[in-house]
């Protein structure tokens, strides 16, 4: 699925961005304060760390096309979710304009972008320009359903889907291997283990789970050896490789 062009890649984040912009626009400062299903987290930290995503990508490539490396997060994890606290509690205007202000800046940072320049090296997870942008099309898509503003799991395209679950695949338990069965789709496995575990429902109701995410379509249901079984846990959000 990652193999669509850069080209495809900038259309879509560009809708991805137009959607995040027309749903915030109609948050009210007490909507911003309203809880989501992410621990912890309000919609004014969904929309921060939006904000703050937006930002570390584009200056990602900013360093790069200067010959040089940067921390995605000044500070790293702790300076991420310092930034994040401070600005959570800011009010609907101020959120809208800050998320916006970073959608233009990372969006133009891209567009002007010549092929080869999508290969340059960037340090999150010690990959390329392109990596930075699939990671930017996850953040709005994924993080747009945690706001609650109608655009849930139901709403990701067979596309985005597909790409999720190459992402998502090393979420699966070292001795298991999921052979999901999309309704309406051909099956597909993931994982390597011995262990085989059957999961079947909708599409997007199967990647929102291996994304940790509430299935919105239906129930999801998990067999192994003709039994049903409940669905495994699943292990932590990929990291990078080893190294990197």
């Amino acid at each position: 699925m990652t193999d669509i062009s850069n080209a495809q890649l900038l259309e879509r984040l560009q809708a991805a961005a137009d959607t995040v912009s027309s749903k915030v626009a109609g948050l009210r400062d007490e909507d911003v304060l309203a809880a989501t299903e992410l621990p912890g987290w309000t919609r004014g930290h969904v929309l921060a760390h939006l904000a703050h995503v937006s930002n570390a990508v584009a200056r990602q490539v900013e360093y790069t096309l200067r010959g040089e490396r940067i921390d995605f997060y000044d500070g790293g994890p702790s300076g991420r979710t310092q930034a994040i606290e401070m600005a959570a509690g800011q009010g609907a205007r101020e959120h809208q304009e800050a998320l916006a202000a970073g959608m233009t800046k990372v969006l133009g940072a891209l567009e002007g972008l010549e092929v080869e320049q999508w290969q340059l090296p960037i340090s999150y997870r010690n990959g390329v320009v392109r990596d930075g942008a699939l990671a930017y099309w996850r953040e709005l898509l994924i993080h747009l359903t945690d706001l609650q503003v109608g655009r849930g799991p139901e709403t990701w395209s067979k596309e985005f889907c597909l790409y999720l679950l190459e992402f998502l695949t090393p979420r699966v338990p070292e001795n298991t291997h999921l052979k999901l069965l999309p309704l309406g789709l051909s099956p597909m496995t993931i994982g390597t283990g011995e262990n085989a575990v059957s999961v079947s429902g909708m599409l997007t109701d199967i990647v929102a789970w291996l994304a940790g995410r509430t299935p919105t379509m239906g129930s999801l249901r998990a067999e192994a050896a003709a039994d049903s079984v409940e669905l495994p846990k699943l292990l932590g959000w990929p990291a990078p490789a080893p190294g990197k």
